[in-house]
């Protein structure tokens, strides 16, 4: 019976999208292996001279619309809280509500995305023009492993920027909190500050740096999988983009749910 028919249709398509799925975290999981490999001192280690460059490129260069994105949350975040504080007065709550949040659950999921769309995409795209324009075979033929020269760096950078880059991103949100919540709420520096210093726990602060650990892990390995599987030339490094920067998305609210789940 043809696969055409109505009634296979649908069993066809989920089972050629589990196996696509299937073969992307089998890749992915292929090329944390190699990583494990490349990073032993026998196999030549970390190259710090590309560490640096990337650190600098893909956090320094971050910075701004970081910040500027998680001020405006920040300022969002207590704007659309308004009106309740106000109805319930629970002025008392406001520092802590938006300090909790923000650590745990805000400042890490936008921070992962907006990193997602400018670091993520722009690093698959560097990789996918380097495989096609055949820079990859290159560095093959003069015995250099593309897995230690390439992707190493971009993996260690990624993942330590990700974690900076969100402390930062927390504190431009809460300044962000305080000036709506001094305009719109008449909230004092020392009634947020007591608000949010009495109730929070340092675990809370943890939690949403594990998180940004895990995501930046994703970003950073799917986004040079991606990169480095590219076929069909310059409309393959498109396709490739697209897919790196839809599949780690994906991936940052899967990471996310299960994190929220095991770390209470």
């Amino acid at each position: 019976m043809s696969t055409a028919e109505p009634g296979w249709a649908l069993p066809a398509i989920l089972g050629r999208r589990t196996l696509a799925l299937l073969s992307q975290l089998g890749g992915l999981a292929l090329l944390a292996r190699d990583l494990g490999r490349a990073a032993r001192p026998e196999a030549g280690g970390l190259d710090r001279v590309e560490l640096v460059r990337h650190l600098h490129r893909m956090g320094v260069r971050s910075v701004p619309v970081i910040a500027a994105t998680a001020a405006f949350t920040g300022g969002i975040m207590v704007l659309q809280a308004a009106p309740f504080v106000e109805q319930f007065g629970a002025k008392d709550f406001v520092g802590f509500f938006a300090t909790f949040v923000t650590f745990r659950e805000l400042g890490p999921l936008l921070i992962g995305l907006i990193f997602n769309g400018r670091v993520g995409a722009n690093n698959t795209a560097e990789l996918a023009t380097m495989v096609v324009t055949e820079q990859v075979d290159g560095l093959r033929a003069l015995a250099i492993d593309p897995v230690s020269y390439l992707v190493l760096p971009r993996v260690v950078a990624m993942t330590l920027t990700m974690v900076a880059l969100v402390l930062v991103g927390d504190a431009v949100a809460l300044l962000g909190a305080l000036g709506v919540a001094q305009v719109l709420l008449d909230v004092s520096l020392a009634q947020f500050l007591d608000s949010a210093l009495s109730r929070l726990e340092t675990w809370d602060l943890l939690v949403g740096l594990v998180k940004a650990l895990l995501f930046g892990l994703g970003i950073s390995l799917t986004s040079c999988f991606h990169g480095l599987r590219v076929r069909g030339g310059a409309p393959g490094v498109g396709r490739a983009v697209n897919a790196s920067v839809v599949a780690s998305a994906a991936g940052i609210f899967v990471a996310d749910y299960l994190s929220t789940f095991l770390l209470p």
